[in-house]
């Protein structure tokens, strides 16, 4: 059977004629072509070239079969070219969603990487409620979903991302401010900003008041945590936040604190679990999770 690469050395020598032609060509030594056609000619059983006057004649077998070799290492060539193209991205599109808290600064980050890596690669971009993510991958919609909260079902897999904490936010000037940590119960004297504790992200804040027995009366709802930021900042309350939502300080205006009762919570990336995903949809996947865990190891040695 007759290589790839014996195919390739054939069409070199026969295009440059000459032995050390075809080493330029393929930028390898001439001895090491001279070899590989000594050996393809034993394995064929008949010459291929002649050799005159320092020239690589083709034999009339060599000439019968060129056309045949020259077809296949131009469909090779094609194939190297598809392949090329998929590693820049190019004709291809990954779509993905995102809930709000991790769409804010995380999948940017992420897609920033994402995009050096490929650089024609298109991408769409969904912000989704916790509630619409099954449908978005199960209609085919996207690939994968960061989520805040993970549930049962037969067909979506929740794969760990990373463990987050939640953190008071406060306006800048706020009597709390000077504050490293505060807890559940001086946070809950305040007039309230929040995200609607009947939704499930909105849960994730109202449990740590629910283990208190303290009320989460929040006076001013949103649904989105960067609103919440904004009407902090606008002084109309303080509010419970995860840190993703304000990591690497791109919310201004507000002051970050620590809450002295455990506020851990899991972030995931959701997706299909009867199929593969795509290579794009991996190292997005990867990239999310090294940029959400810098901002946790960040906000830790501070």
């Amino acid at each position: 059977m007759i290589t790839l690469r014996q195919i390739e050395v054939i069409r070199a020598v026969m295009v440059t004629g000459t032995i050390v032609g075809a080493a330029r060509l393929l930028n390898v030594s001439a001895p090491g072509i001279s070899r590989l056609m000594r050996y393809t000619e034993d394995t064929l059983g008949f010459r291929l070239f002649i050799r005159r006057h320092g020239r690589y004649d083709p034999t009339p077998e060599a000439r019968d079969v060129f056309d045949l070799i020259d077809t296949v290492y131009k469909k090779v060539e094609d194939l190297q070219a598809a392949i090329d193209r998929m590693k820049r991205g190019e004709t291809k599109e990954l779509s993905l969603g995102s809930v709000p808290s991790i769409a804010n600064v995380m999948v940017p980050r992420a897609i920033e990487r994402l995009r050096r890596q490929y650089p024609q690669l298109r991408i769409d971009i969904n912000i989704l409620k916790v509630e619409d993510a099954v449908d978005y991958l199960l209609l085919g919609k996207g690939e994968v979903v960061a989520m805040s909260y993970r549930f049962d079902h037969p067909i979506v897999t929740f794969e760990p991302l990373v463990h987050g904490r939640l953190l008071c936010i406060v306006p800048h000037g706020h009597e709390l401010a000077g504050q490293e940590a505060v807890s559940a119960a001086q946070i809950v004297r305040y007039p309230l900003v929040g995200i609607d504790p009947n939704d499930p992200y909105g849960s994730i804040m109202a449990r740590i008041f629910d283990r208190r027995g303290l009320p989460y009366d929040t006076t001013i709802r949103a649904r989105f945590g960067s609103t919440v930021c904004s009407l902090v900042a606008a002084g109309l309350g303080i509010a419970v936040i995860d840190q993703f939502t304000v990591a690497h300080n791109q919310m201004p205006g507000i002051r970050c604190l620590e809450i002295e009762e455990d506020t851990g919570f899991q972030t995931y990336a959701a997706h299909r679990n009867d199929g593969p995903l795509s290579t794009y949809a991996e190292n997005f996947v990867s990239l999310l999770r090294a940029e959400m865990q810098a901002a946790t190891s960040a906000e830790a040695a501070d």
